[in-house]
């Protein structure tokens, strides 16, 4: 038996401008991100007969990886080259679709990472996000990015510049634990209870990376806004980092509808009156998490004026995908 456990992440700056529509044509884009303490957790085992057990929100039983409906699932067994005789199953510590926070890319990176173990091999950061890629933008097409795997295959807080030649620079941002701790303090995340798929929102911003002048000069301004952003953080400076957010707020919400709605903008404006500085929603828009930077001793007004919001508390981890648990067995 192997369990993985792979971290969810946030986003601060740049998300967007790792599409291919955009870094192809810009040479590259940029995201400053961190990822959190909350995780998915993968299971793999062998399974007694020959058949394939999938167990997430609803339970697969198959003779053959190839039948399964999980796509991810189906698609990293056949990249692994396993056909059959296994169980696996998944859990996750909040929900896993559709809430900002990159579930589907962390979930086919711990995936990876445990069926490479079950087979007695190791993949390191890189194997894992590329193939990771691979899978989902390759193999089934989805219209997203590259964050979100690097995130949960690398983890800390990290500066990720995508390349047009489709290398990723990894670069740990190098902030001192007193003001990673400021930072963590600073921040607050809040569930709106909306969940949303982004696959729609992420299309139609592929499309006008490469054809809309506006969103371009937008996006290479998001871009710019995290290597700000980065060059801030290595000097341990937090003086920036709400009016950062606030502003890729106000230009994310220009490259593609349904990135915002009436009420998002209702609580966000409300956040402000009450204290935060700057923030945004987490993931592609249209649901999810709100993220706010508020100083602490707001943070109770904001909560009190967003009752219909959910806090969530986290603190950022500095490790990627792991292989918390191996029990040997007879497993292959």
């Amino acid at each position: 038996m192997i369990i993985s456990r792979t971290p969810l992440r946030i986003s601060f700056c740049g998300g967007g401008t790792d599409l291919p529509a955009f870094y192809n044509q810009a040479g590259a884009g940029a995201v400053v991100s961190t990822a959190i303490n909350r995780y998915i957790y993968i299971n793999v085992n062998k399974k007694f007969d020959s058949s394939v057990r999938a167990s997430y929100s609803v339970t697969e039983i198959v003779n053959s990886g190839k039948e399964l409906k999980h796509d991810l699932i189906r698609e990293a067994l056949d990249l692994i080259g396993i056909h059959g005789g296994i169980e696996i199953t998944s859990i996750a510590d909040i929900p896993s679709q559709g809430t900002g926070l990159g579930s589907s890319s962390c979930f086919t990176v711990g995936l990876l990472n445990a069926l490479y173990a079950y087979t007695h091999r190791r993949a390191g950061q890189e194997r894992l996000a590329r193939e990771a890629c691979q899978i989902e933008i390759e193999r089934l097409g989805k219209p997203i990015g590259k964050q979100d795997q690097y995130a949960s295959a690398y983890g800390g807080l990290t500066y990720y510049q995508f390349n047009a030649d489709g290398t990723v620079f990894v670069e740990p941002i190098h902030c001192s634990p007193r003001a990673k701790s400021q930072l963590e303090s600073r921040l607050l995340m809040m569930y709106t209870g909306v969940v949303r798929s982004a696959d729609g929102i992420l299309a139609e911003q592929s499309q006008k990376s490469r054809d809309d002048a506006d969103v371009q000069r937008v996006l290479r301004k998001m871009k710019s806004q995290a290597d700000d952003l980065r060059d801030a953080l290595n000097e341990d400076n937090l003086d920036s980092f709400g009016e950062l957010l606030h502003e890729g707020w106000q230009l994310k919400r220009q490259v593609a509808s349904g990135v915002t709605t009436s009420k998002i903008d209702e609580w966000y404006q409300t956040a402000r009156s009450q204290g935060a500085i700057g923030g945004k929603l987490l993931g592609a828009g249209g649901g999810g998490f709100l993220l706010f930077y508020a100083y602490p001793e707001h943070h109770e007004q904001i909560k009190a004026a967003l009752p219909e919001l959910v806090p969530s508390q986290f603190r950022f981890d500095p490790q990627g995908t792991r292989i918390v648990y191996v029990e040997e067995n007879d497993y292959v």
